[in-house]
């Protein structure tokens, strides 16, 4: 029988969203229990907010329509870039010449023409993950011609964004102009705290240089961007949302590596490496956990479930566990039809994945190997997965290789005749370096939030006295 496959639109999914905020050689004693319960705080605060605008409806309407995964996934983003705890926005990393300079991207798994973007080298746009936004959305009419020619006076010539995909300074932020982004002077970028990093580390980087004298090793001049005592940014924010349409967003902003280069583009705004995003179908299901008849009880058949709205208190540290809303699988007999979508973002040393296209090579991992995306993150960000291998024999002395990979999948299933049998989503996520901050929402509706590993040890004075509500305790686990 012929595959007559249901649209999409028609189809809906419990929405999902999951957040990080840089990866790195970062250890409970490089962060100590003040910006222990700060991290951890503010990821749950973040998560939650943007959880909540992912589920609530836009307008009164009949339709209730949700917002869909590229507003939720910026919308976080902007609330990382906001926050300076963060290397993106407002508490961005300094480069070797004490310069903010920024870069952001965004993609879907479909529905827009660009399908992804990313724009590099900005000095004065506050938000960087709004201009990318902004030149996905415009991309239709640039593609086609129809951009709109705004304030095209002088140089550059930047009538619209035309069919690009990867735009770079002045052309970028005059783009950021003729769409109406906030525009701010360099200094808002400025936090004490960066800048005491980055002094800090010209100086390590100088003295250590001396005394190894004019031989100066390659380990010694990565110094100013890596060190093995402090932690020192080299990683992005990020956000994957997977909306109620079955469409999964990327959205991805960095300040860069601590002390780069001015001038240097990393992975965050290069497709496929720092960030990806695609649907695919294939025959069967083959990353199903019904096979060889063995059911998992995550899986039992069931209307979808309905995340709590209310989140605050609701906190806790586990590994993820797959979400699923199936509405019928018993008796369903025939051919098979899935749709897969995946997207991820990467934080990290990003010319590690730029060596590596370390985002595309997790969905043609996935794609072409017919395996469950967790595996496929696993394999590249995981331990002495592709993104280590890459470093060879200086892993471990300059930071090369480091990072992780956060991400959503969604699967839906279909009959011979176009019928959902099934529909599931995973949360995504692994890393190879000392941790990775990070936040998620369960199928409860319970916020999360993880630095390191669950099993990793953490000192109890981190945790401190308190009720479960207190953002310090773990909830649910013992120390």
């Amino acid at each position: 029988m012929e595959y007559k496959p249901q649209p999409q639109s028609s189809v809906r999914v419990q929405p999902r969203l999951i957040i990080h905020g840089g990866a790195g050689n970062i250890t409970p004693a490089s962060l100590g229990p003040e910006l222990y319960v700060a991290y951890r705080s503010s990821l749950l605060t973040i998560v939650s907010k943007a959880h909540t605008y992912l589920t609530t409806p836009q307008s009164q309407s009949e339709s209730q329509k949700l917002p869909s995964s590229l507003q939720a996934a910026t919308y976080a983003v902007t609330l990382l870039e906001d926050n300076p705890l963060f290397n993106s926005g407002h508490g961005a990393v300094f480069t070797r010449d004490g310069i903010n300079e920024l870069e952001a991207s965004v993609m879907v798994s479909r529905g827009k023409a660009k399908r992804g973007v990313g724009v590099t080298g900005l000095r004065h746009v506050r938000n960087p993950i709004l201009l990318a936004r902004k030149v996905l959305e415009h991309g239709e009419d640039d593609l086609l011609g129809r951009g709109k020619k705004l304030d095209n006076d002088g140089q550059p010539d930047v009538p619209s964004a035309q069919g690009h995909t990867l735009i770079h300074g002045p052309a970028a932020e005059k783009l950021a102009r003729q769409y109406g982004l906030d525009m701010v002077d360099p200094g808002y970028f400025f936090t004490q705290k960066r800048w005491d990093e980055h002094v800090r580390a010209l100086e390590r980087e100088k003295r250590e240089q001396k005394e190894q004298g004019v031989v100066a090793s390659s380990v010694a001049g990565s110094t100013a961007t890596w060190s093995k005592e402090e932690y020192l940014p080299q990683g992005t924010v990020g956000a994957v949302s997977l909306d109620e349409e079955g469409v999964i967003c990327v959205a991805t902003s960095t300040g860069g590596m601590t002390n780069k280069l001015t001038g240097r583009i990393g992975d965050t705004p290069v497709v496929g490496a720092g960030f990806w995003a695609e649907e695919w179908t294939e025959e069967g299901d083959p990353t199903s956990p019904h096979k060889n008849g063995l059911r998992n009880p995550l899986y039992n058949p069931g209307p979808a479930v309905v995340l709590s709205d209310a989140l605050k208190g609701l906190i806790g540290d586990c590994l993820p566990s797959p979400f699923l809303y199936t509405p019928a699988l018993q008796g369903t007999s025939g051919k098979l039809i899935t749709t897969r979508s995946i997207a991820v973002s990467g934080t990290g040393n990003g010319d590690s994945y730029l060596r590596i296209a370390a985002a595309r090579t997790v969905g043609a991992i996935a794609r072409y190997s017919a395996l469950p995306s967790a595996v496929a993150v696993t394999k590249v960000s995981g331990p002495h997965g592709e993104l280590q291998k890459s470093a060879e024999d200086r892993w471990g002395k300059a930071g090369e290789g480091e990072g992780g990979i956060i991400g959503l999948e969604s699967v839906v299933v279909r009959d011979a005749n176009g019928n959902v049998v099934e529909i599931r989503s995973d949360i995504l996520q692994d890393y190879n370096c000392g941790g990775m901050f990070r936040a998620w929402i369960d199928e409860e509706g319970v916020a999360y939030a993880r630095i390191f590993r669950k099993d990793q040890d953490i000192p109890s004075s981190y945790v401190g006295e308190g009720k479960p509500e207190d953002p310090r305790v773990w909830s649910g686990e013992k120390i």
